[in-house]
Formats: structure tokens, sequence, C-alpha cells
């Protein structure tokens, strides 16, 4: 069986590694190889990843590694699925929204050194489709639940408000002279994006979503979901041998304080 990572696409030789990363994190744990494709920028492209599958005879689990369900995951995607001619595809949900991702913000967000009271900015890259903007909503929703924090929603690129601007205005709203602003960064992985969220002028920026560990998890757990039971439980094996591994390794790594 083809396990297909799927992300937009990047110049940069930061983001593609950490797409490759979390290919590579999220194969360890499922126990199969996880292959990836990109829709936009550079290759190979899904429909490319999707035809080899075919042309060797196996099934094939796509994974959009998007963080809503934009025009990527609802036009783009299906167009490469129909092109490779692929009979035996599933396509699971992207990535986000889920409360699984919100909640790998909120500890990105207390990582970088949030504390109640501060303002946050979810910082999106941008989007002109109304249901992806829908689902960003829903996440500064969700993120402003598990924080206690008032979230609003802003973009680095396309879209409005700006980044920028909604710094200046959140430090307009600010009560109190030492509230800050944070800016939760919503993207996968370093790059552009992210350096323009270290330029707009927030006191503190949380790190791209792609390197906190949680996420990995999140992709083994999809793919398992969407294979067959015979398949998901061999992969549930390779998941706990790859947990008990991470143990032994912190007990190695990071022996107990008090001894």
């Amino acid at each position: 069986m083809a396990l297909i990572l799927v992300a937009h696409g990047t110049r940069r030789p930061e983001g593609v590694a950490t797409v490759e990363d979390l290919a590579a994190q999220a194969s360890s744990l499922i126990g199969r190889p996880v292959e990836v494709a990109f829709v936009d920028v550079l290759g190979p492209s899904p429909s490319e990843v999707l035809s080899r599958a075919r042309a060797t005879g196996r099934p094939a689990i796509v994974l959009p590694a998007f963080l809503s369900r934009g025009y990527h995951v609802r036009a783009d995607l299906p167009a490469h699925v129909e092109l490779s001619g692929h009979p035996d595809t599933i396509v699971t949900p992207a990535l986000g929204p889920s409360g699984q991702v919100a909640r790998i913000v909120g500890d990105q967000l207390v990582q970088c050194g949030w504390r109640p009271g501060d303002s946050v900015i979810l910082a999106a890259a941008g989007t002109s489709d109304a249901r992806a903007h829908a689902d960003l909503h829903t996440t500064a929703t969700m993120v402003s639940a598990l924080t206690g924090s008032r979230v609003s929603l802003a973009y680095a690129a396309t879209g409005e408000p700006r980044l920028p601007e909604a710094v200046e205005a959140a430090r307009r709203r600010a009560r109190r002279g030492d509230a800050r602003v944070v800016v939760a960064s919503y993207l996968l992985a370093d790059g552009l994006f992210q350096e323009r969220l270290h330029a707009c002028g927030a006191d503190l920026v949380s790190r791209p979503l792609g390197t906190h560990p949680g996420l990995a998890r999140l992709i083994a757990h999809r793919f398992r979901r969407a294979m067959p039971p015979v398949l998901a439980r061999t992969a549930g094996h390779a998941s706990r041998r790859s947990s008990a591994r991470r143990v032994v390794h912190d007990r190695v790594m990071r022996p107990n304080s008090a001894a």
C-alpha cells in the first residue's frame, strides 16, 4: 500500500525538509514507507506518485498536509487523483481544522512563552477561499477555548486583516500596560511566511506546527485510520514499538534529576 503525504510545496529547503521529516517520523510510527508529493512549486506531484503506485498495483492513501479545506484540498488534489487514473485511492481529511491541531497550536504557544492575559493572533499564510477562511476561524475559536485568551485571526499574505495591522490593533485593545501580543504560527514549516511572522512587531512568535512531535503522531494516526483493519493493526504494533524506543531513549538521555 502506498502512503502519500501531500503538501503545498515551497522553494525554501527548510520547508521541504520539514515535510520530508514529518513523512519519515510518520513512517517510523507506522512501520511503512510514507512518500511525499507537492501540489505546487516543485515535484513530485500527487498524480506522479499515484501513477507509480498504480503501475505496481498498490492501493493508495493520500493525506493532505493542509491546515484548512481550501482550493488545493477541494480541487487540486482530486484533479491529481483523477489524472493518475488510480482506481483504488483513499483521500483522508485535511489535517485541520481539528482539535488535535488546535492543541498543538496551544502547546507551541506555551513553548514560546505565552502566558494568560496575552493577546493572541492566529497567523495563517492567507486564503481567498471562503471555506478555508471559515476553517481558520474555527481553529481560532478552538485555540481561544484552550488558552482562555482572546484569539483573533490575521494573514501573512492573502486576506484581511494583514498581520502587522492586526498586531497594532491588538496593542490598542490591550487594557494593561504590560499586556503582550503573541502570534501563534498556523504554518506547517519555516520559510518566507514564518519570516513575516517574526517581522510583524509581535512580542512573541510560536514555531511552525511541523516542528512539534505531535503533528507526526497525528499524521500516523490519520494513515492508520484509513488503512484496512489488518494493515492498521500491524501499523499499531509498529507505533507501540516506536513508543517503547522513545521511552528508553528518554530514560537514557534525560535521567531523573534527583538521581
